[in-house]
């Protein structure tokens, strides 16, 4: 064995170790203090803009759908607890009678609901409200939450307190939930209730500057192609 092939063998493992320390000292860095800088960061920039555009959007609200521009719902929090999430009002004033009233009347909707906790044609929905969901406009105020440190930019999609006991994973309870995220760029439509846990796992084994920097761009496309709901 040559010279510079003996050094390059005994040198490789040091190598390797040192690349394999650095990335998971820039993974548990990022996790603790640079996500959140990131989060203060981009939505202090953004702040002049949103909350002007947000205001135009609440106007709408009012004007075509009878009830408050915002709403206020209880999401469960990374350590389980909850937290209240800011929205624009996407639904009806009696949405949750109106819900209980279509499912009970309609088996097919029922399922669909167990299955994945969202419905296709949603009777609940105001004719604006599509609008706003379909380019995802109506969490835009969720940045609200993210300055409050409720929330983050990237993360697991906030889980409904009633979903909580159905959730079958862990991942989520060890992380902010985000705005955006991989379910949510994701093919929502085809996804049940329980693959978001695995979108959930997999993000947290991914968490990085880079993976949250490619889901925020891929954010952007879903917002423009209005494949949101």
């Amino acid at each position: 064995m040559s010279f510079v092939s003996r050094r390059f063998v005994e040198q490789a493992p040091t190598e390797s170790l040192s690349v394999l320390t650095a990335s998971r000292w820039h993974h548990r860095f990022y996790r603790r203090y640079g996500k959140r800088g990131l989060d203060l960061t981009l939505v202090l920039l953004s702040a002049p803009f949103v909350l002007s555009f947000v205001g135009f959007l609440a106007i709408l609200v009012r004007v075509f759908s009878r009830g408050p521009a915002f709403y206020w719902q209880e999401r469960v929090a990374r350590d389980g607890s909850s937290f209240r999430m800011l929205k624009l009002r996407t639904m009806v004033v009696d949405a949750d009678a109106i819900l209980e009233a279509h499912l009970a009347a309609n088996p097919a909707a029922r399922v669909q609901w167990d299955r994945s906790q969202k419905l296709i044609d949603d009777p609940r929905v105001t004719r604006i409200g599509r609008i706003l969901r379909r380019c995802s406009l109506d969490e835009l105020p969720q940045l609200w939450n993210v300055l409050r440190g409720d929330m983050a930019l990237v993360g697991p999609r906030p889980m409904m307190v009633e979903q909580a006991p159905i959730y079958p994973g862990t991942a989520y309870f060890r992380m902010r939930p985000g705005i955006t995220g991989p379910w949510q760029v994701a093919d929502r439509h085809g996804s049940t209730f329980a693959d978001r846990a695995g979108y959930d796992a997999s993000y947290e084994l991914s968490l990085g500057l880079k993976n949250d920097l490619r889901l925020l761009m891929r954010t952007v496309g879903v917002v423009l192609r209005g494949t949101g709901v």
